[in-house]
């Protein structure tokens, strides 16, 4: 029983370590300009997009909401890490008193 935990124990840390070690490797070979660069750059933005497009679809009137103070936010400030607070913040409240 002992063998087999630190076993287990080992071995996830060597997947660990092989997953960072493979970004960093990975991340190095990456374009630095061109259309793969532009492509890689958007990317983050796309998938924050695509989970709050299914979330908003998913919810109702207090989400969406949340979303149209979140993309207020997001227009006046074009800071992501207050836009995320507002939106937060937002269906937090929402949720609490509605």
């Amino acid at each position: 029983m002992m063998t087999e935990t630190w076993i287990l124990i080992f071995g996830l840390a060597a997947a660990t370590f092989a997953v960072r070690l493979s970004g960093y490797l990975l991340g190095q070979r990456l374009p630095d300009h061109g259309p793969w660069a532009r492509g890689l750059q958007a990317l983050p933005g796309c998938l924050i997009l695509s989970l709050v497009t299914y979330l908003l679809m998913q919810g109702g009137p207090q989400e969406w909401a949340a979303g149209t103070v979140a993309l207020a936010v997001a227009l006046a400030t074009r800071s992501l890490p207050l836009t995320m607070a507002a939106g937060i913040a937002a269906i937090c409240l929402l949720r609490a008193y509605f």
